[in-house]
């Protein structure tokens, strides 16, 4: 009896810890999104001086200013397109490259998937001389085509390297089942993989979409047009070479952040699955 009650005390004390410790992990990100929020609904003199998470006096006009002053309409449509369209370039590369290293036989298979791997660890930076040198010669350097593919292949090593371990856990005796009823490596990629695979999708969508909505220093090299520019760039009208207006720029912040926190709450239960996929066909 003294073992068991021991036991217990000793698995209470170790739970509580645990909870502490993610808690304090959890402010440490909360504090800073709310640090933000606050401060977009201060104004440029009480900014550093109120130091209260909820200001006395709330400037909500704060943020019709930066919508206005920081051209977030033109920029948030471009980046809306650019993330649409890398997600989904994504998706489709990934997963038939994934399946394609998972299931298909064929020469330099290993060689291939172990390029993609080795890719990751290169840095972006690390790239962009080879990037910009090949889309000035391919005429695409300063279009949205030329943004697009460079960001598709930025956010391929990592999606490939996702999906395929996920692919390499499915049964087999899906795929046979599938191929008895006539269907093609096509059809099985189409109606059995991909359908099974929306848990792990889920954690590319969102590692990509976050990627690519955050991005400003690749596009500033590929574009000269300033409209062609992704939302990062209205982040920039705020700060001047001598002062920076901080209520606009963190209303700015706010605005820039609350899509793919919108897109997060959507997609967490799919999130938790990909993140515990192995566990389904282990």
């Amino acid at each position: 009896m003294k073992a068991a009650g021991y036991y217990k005390v000793k698995r209470i004390i170790i739970n509580t810890l645990i909870h502490l410790f993610l808690i304090t992990i959890a402010l440490s990100c909360i504090f800073p999104l709310s640090w933000m929020i606050s401060s977009s609904l201060k104004t440029q003199e009480t900014v550093f001086k109120d130091m209260s998470l909820v200001p006395k006096e709330l400037h909500f006009e704060n943020y019709i200013l930066a919508w206005k002053e920081g051209g977030f309409g033109r920029y948030f449509l471009n980046s809306i397109f650019y993330t649409l369209s890398v997600v989904i370039g994504i998706i489709i590369v990934a997963s038939m490259a994934a399946y394609a290293f998972s299931r298909l036989r064929f020469p330099g298979r290993n060689l291939l998937f172990f390029m993609f791997m080795a890719a990751m660890m290169i840095p972006i930076p690390g790239s962009f001389v080879a990037l910009y040198v090949l889309l000035n010669k391919l005429h695409l350097r300063n279009t949205p085509f030329g943004y697009i593919l460079c960001m598709i292949n930025v956010g391929l090593s990592m999606s490939i390297f996702l999906l395929k371990t996920f692919f390499d856990k499915l049964p087999r005796e899906l795929e046979d089942a599938a191929r008895i009823d006539g269907c093609s490596k096509f059809g099985i990629w189409w109606q059995i993989a991909l359908p099974l695979s929306r848990p792990v999708l889920a954690v590319v969508v969102v590692f990509n979409a976050l990627n690519v909505w955050n991005e400003y220093v690749l596009a500033l090299i590929i574009f000269d047009n300033k409209n062609l520019m992704p939302l990062q760039r209205a982040l920039m009208m705020f700060q001047g070479e001598f002062m920076t207006n901080y209520p606009l720029l963190m209303a700015g912040l706010t605005i820039t952040a609350l899509p793919i926190i919108i897109v997060y709450l959507f997609m967490q239960k799919y999130i938790v699955k990909g993140a515990t996929s192995g566990a389904l066909f282990g």
